[in-house]
């Protein structure tokens, strides 16, 4: 985690730190925290814009075994010293914190000033074993892997040239939207050689000997992660985006893993894609705030202009 933190700090302009919060001298929580100077003035995010980071927020030791008097009492006190901290002692003037799936609780947030939004990502349980994840799917997926298997498309574990295909198939599709994406190879190069194969694995799907989809997952305590994909296969009649998907789920279930997750269940664009797999769905908070209604007013003027 160190080091991923660290490549972030690295390709995102920002200064990280890795705010610990003692009982005694027991560690009880760890809050990644990202610093970025706009001008003259210092911003906070948990985890910083443009680092393909969906979540991070705190830690908490042991959180889910506590009981729930020890978990209210823990979280709001840690995130009113991080709120001291941030505002009162490093002076930022805005603070975005997306806490992870596990921490059901926004209440510590509303209750130190946060504007708190519910977001939501879809995990499958791995446990059920993959004949009964199989049965689950929807019965037009279960076709479409089975018609893509027949057309002979093959889906294989690939490198750092499959990675920065992959990367250049968003960027391309982003551009026939009309947005201008951002360039992450050098970004996504780090992380490659930091992480691979362990921790970041790359699925292709080929056919007649062309890459027509594939996916970047990451794996970290017994869950594997849905982190990229390639957007709509322009191959009409297969599914090579979904057999790369059935290929990972089955190789997480056979490697030990306990959840499989598709990032991100909030895109309504995506949710046909994503949902199709009858995942359970997670919820996470994003949360934002201010040192007065001022900063507040001048971000609000600011999306608008971005608008």
């Amino acid at each position: 985690m160190w080091k991923w933190l660290k490549i972030v700090e690295a390709h995102t302009s920002t200064r990280l730190y890795p705010l610990m919060a003692f009982k005694g001298t027991e560690l009880v929580a760890l809050y990644p925290v990202f610093i970025q100077k706009k001008g003259f003035v210092s911003v906070a995010f948990s985890p910083p814009s443009h680092s393909y980071l969906l979540y991070l927020g705190p830690v908490i030791a042991q959180y889910d075994s506590m009981k729930q008097d020890k978990k209210e009492s823990i979280y709001l006190h840690l995130q009113e010293e991080i709120n001291r901290y941030l505002f009162s002692v490093l002076g930022c003037k805005y603070f975005r914190v997306r806490s992870s799936p596990g921490i059901y609780d926004s209440r510590p947030l509303m209750w130190t000033g946060f504007i708190v939004e519910p977001q939501y990502t879809y995990r499958i349980n791995l446990s059920l074993g993959v004949d009964q994840i199989w049965n689950r799917f929807d019965r037009k997926l279960r076709v479409d892997l089975n018609k893509a298997k027949k057309e002979q498309v093959d889906v294989k574990q690939g490198g750092l040239e499959d990675l920065l295909f992959i990367a250049d198939s968003l960027s391309r599709r982003f551009r026939e939207q009309g947005f201008t994406p951002k360039n992450y190879v050098a970004y996504l190069t780090d992380l490659y050689h930091a992480f691979h194969p362990e921790n970041l694995k790359i699925f292709v799907a080929y056919h007649n000997g062309e890459r027509i989809g594939g996916m970047v997952s990451l794996c970290f305590k017994r869950i594997m992660y849905l982190w990229i994909g390639i957007s709509k296969s322009d191959n009409p009649g297969l599914s090579p985006n979904d057999l790369v998907q059935w290929e990972a789920i089955q190789w997480a279930c056979h490697n030990g893993f306990d959840f499989y997750e598709e990032m991100d269940g909030g895109v309504r664009r995506l949710r046909g894609f994503k949902a199709k797999y009858n995942p359970d769905l997670e919820i996470w908070y994003s949360a934002v705030k201010y040192s007065s209604s001022f900063y507040q007013w001048i971000e609000n003027v600011s999306r608008l202009k971005r608008r």
